[in-house]
């Protein structure tokens, strides 16, 4: 299989570690080794008596159960621990899959979970969330593009980039819609716990079988750089991941296993601290919108701690997106990287001075970027 390149790592491979400012990620800031010792209580014993072996497939024990707890109903045999999501998207597309097999994906959305099935000669069917809609999810069309043909389907609420999500009745009729076609489902729950005026969306893979719901500690934990992710799921489906991930990489390190056990136990309060940061703003910047007299237009997240802004008097938003970079040292997403030419993908999720001082930049930038409003 040959993946294309994404155009999304590509832009963070080149401004991500070369900027200050960071309003392009989708992630809450993270968290130091400090302050996670701190805040969970793990001693400095604990660490000094961890031993750097092998752990077990699925994941370590601990981990499994608390992960079990939080999402599966106490069950740790419908968990499977995974390098990120993007192992855990790459071990259920591969092995759901194959050549000539028909999937319906959430369009725009992240990369991987169109790119691994396109590689493997899949046929892509998008399943667009509009802007004239404001990106809300249309289940008629979706229920339209769903056939006979249809191997799985493919989806990410709250989306990435765009902050909508399914109420709690449309999220029923979508699964009912997917399990009424019998199509596998691939669940990217990574902002499941983000959300601003609603409970999470239910766990999926426990209200249908042929689900594989995937998380990961880099979004609402502020962990990215522990790589670890999960699949949810009915155990004799989990059970298939095995061949492929014993030719890929195996098992998780006790280390960063250690520390996502701590996290997911104390789940609520981490979450709630960095949820707390993103709500104060996501307020921020419906103020810095309102007063940006119509060069800025977005439709306010239902979750996530991104947006998608819209600017409609710029002629490049990536010449714009460029220009931040490189000399206003702030990393903002272009829209290209998902299909738009003329929005951004905004984060919000991280330290509130910062925040503050990257929407200076930018509305600098907008001011003399195209005509005035």
């Amino acid at each position: 299989m040959r993946v294309d390149r994404a155009p999304l790592e590509d832009w963070m491979r080149e401004f991500y570690f070369a900027t200050t400012i960071d309003l392009g990620s989708s992630g809450v800031q993270c968290w130091s080794v400090g302050e996670l010792m701190d805040l969970l209580g793990i001693t400095a014993e604990e660490l000094r008596g961890l031993t750097f072996d092998d752990s077990e497939t699925y994941g370590s024990p601990g981990l499994r159960e608390a992960l079990a707890d939080r999402f599966t109903k106490g069950d740790p045999d419908r968990v499977f621990t995974t390098h990120g999501s993007t192992e855990a998207i790459f071990l259920a597309m591969s092995t759901l899959l194959e050549p000539g097999d028909e999937m319906v994906v959430v369009s725009p959305g992240y990369h991987s979970l169109s790119s691994v099935a396109a590689s493997m000669g899949c046929r892509i069917v998008p399943w667009r969330l509009r802007e004239e809609d404001g990106f809300a999810p249309d289940l008629d069309a979706l229920r339209a593009l769903i056939g006979p043909r249809t191997r799985l389907v493919a989806v990410n609420f709250p989306h990435n980039p765009t902050g909508v999500s399914l109420t709690a009745d449309q999220y029923e009729e979508f699964l009912d819609i997917v399990a009424g076609s019998g199509a596998y489902l691939v669940w990217d729950g990574a902002f499941t716990e983000l959300t601003y005026a609603t409970e999470p969306l239910p766990e999926p893979s426990l209200r249908y079988d042929r689900c594989v719901s995937t998380g990961t500690m880099s979004k609402a934990y502020g962990l990215p750089g522990t790589r670890v992710g999960w699949c949810l799921g009915d155990p004799k489906l989990l059970k298939r991941f095995l061949p492929l991930r014993d030719a890929l990489t195996i098992c998780l390190s006790p280390l960063t296993q250690l520390f996502a056990e701590h996290a997911i136990r104390q789940a609520d309060l981490l979450v709630s601290l960095r949820r707390d940061r993103a709500r104060t703003n996501l307020a921020l910047l419906a103020d810095w919108i309102a007063g940006q007299e119509g060069r800025v237009t977005w439709t306010p997240p239902a979750g996530g701690c991104t947006a998608y802004p819209r600017f409609p008097y710029v002629p490049d938003a990536d010449e714009l997106c460029r220009r931040l970079g490189r000399e206003d040292s702030v990393l903002l997403v272009p829209g290209s990287c998902f299909g738009h030419r003329d929005r951004a993908r905004l984060g919000f999720g991280g330290p509130a001075e910062e925040f503050r001082t990257g929407l200076e930049r930018l509305g600098r930038a907008l001011a003399t970027s195209g005509p005035r409003p």
